[in-house]
């Protein structure tokens, strides 16, 4: 147990354990930038531990400076020669190396839906579907209305106020969050479509649409089927236009 007494073990770790329950231990999974922002936060904090008394720095440093000058270390030494670069060029071939994409005029903005998708375990429906709120005719304001408080509450940060794709955080995605005031985005698409983009997100897109790296997160897991439905309806009505019927898509 003298192993784990050591500062240097602890902090690493808590570095490891922090990036575990970081990475794999929260469902929906965070954003590569939210993880590294939490790392960067455990990191300085790590710091601060180890550095907190002259002792507890020492003790930190202590397997370091072996490591680094001490001759019965040599073996080590030389193994990190080796493995470090080894490691380093690894990661920078991985993200110089060119990747198999398909041309540019072959990229999707708006690919097909599939026939079906998964939703919570329930098979829905995605070709041919109609939007189920709007057959009670008595309860649609209803619906427009609880739609409009989730879009508010969900998705003004990106597609804004407006609808217009200008929200606060808009600046930093490329592509840019979809403009719903534009006559060439939800007005030409069925509602089940936009179903299938909320409930499955950027993550759901298929391949053919790189690289359209979309950062719309996955819905299905915050918000209920019904809840979709009705952010769509908002869409829709708050900005006048209609969505695109199956008899009329062909």
């Amino acid at each position: 147990m003298s192993f784990l007494r050591s500062r240097f073990v602890q902090a690493a770790l808590i570095l490891v354990l922090s990036a575990v329950i970081l990475r794999f231990g929260i469902r929906p999974p965070a954003p590569w930038s939210v993880f590294t922002l939490y790392m960067a936060v455990v990191f300085l904090a790590v710091l601060i531990f180890v550095s907190s008394d002259s002792d507890s720095w020492r003790g930190f440093i202590r397997p370091i400076r072996s490591t680094l000058v001490d001759p019965d270390q040599r073996v080590l030494r030389s193994a990190l020669v080796v493995v470090i670069p080894l490691l380093l060029g690894y990661y920078a071939y991985t993200q110089a190396a060119a990747k198999p994409q398909a041309p540019a005029e072959l990229r999707a903005v708006h690919p097909a839906p599939p026939d079906t998708i998964q939703f919570r375990g329930k098979q829905i429906n995605i070709s041919g579907a109609e939007n189920p709120l709007r057959k009670d005719q008595a309860s649609r304001q209803k619906h427009v209305a609880a739609g409009a408080a989730l879009y508010i509450r969900n998705c003004v940060y990106c597609h804004g106020d407006n609808l217009d794709g200008q929200g606060h955080f808009a600046r930093g995605f490329n592509p840019p969050p979809a403009n719903f005031q534009d006559p060439g985005t939800i007005a030409m698409l069925q509602e089940a479509y936009l179903f299938w983009r909320i409930a499955k997100g950027g993550p759901g897109l298929p391949r053919e649409s790189t690289p359209w790296n979309s950062v719309m997160p996955s819905w299905e897991d915050r918000l209920t089927e019904e809840q979709i439905w009705q952010v769509i309806m908002y869409l829709y009505d708050a900005t006048g236009q209609q969505p695109r019927r199956w008899e009329t898509a062909h």
